[in-house]
């Protein structure tokens, strides 16, 4: 299988996204960050994949839109990251 994308939209000293950053880290996952602190394309490119997103971090694993860091923990709590983070299953 292949390693899924990942990409996550953060803002500067955002707690959430640094928490976020760091358990992806921890699961050793290669993800590209977009710092929409200052809005921009990269913004607009978030509201358009996710569209109630209102929040950051917004992380999206290959298709599916995780959500936040909340969201992601919690897929971690239950076991549902590392087969997400493979290209395994989906959430």
């Amino acid at each position: 299988m292949t390693t899924p994308k990942i990409d996550i939209y953060t803002k500067f000293a955002c707690p959430f996204c640094v928490r976020a950053k760091q358990l992806l880290d921890a699961k050793g996952a290669a993800y590209n960050e977009y710092d929409i602190t200052m809005g921009g394309p990269k913004r607009e490119e978030m509201m358009e994949r996710a569209p109630l997103a209102r929040t950051v971090p917004q992380i999206f694993i290959g298709p599916v839109h995780v959500g936040g860091f909340d969201d992601l923990s919690a897929l971690e709590r239950t076991g549902r990251l590392d087969p997400l983070l493979s290209g395994e299953a989906g959430a």
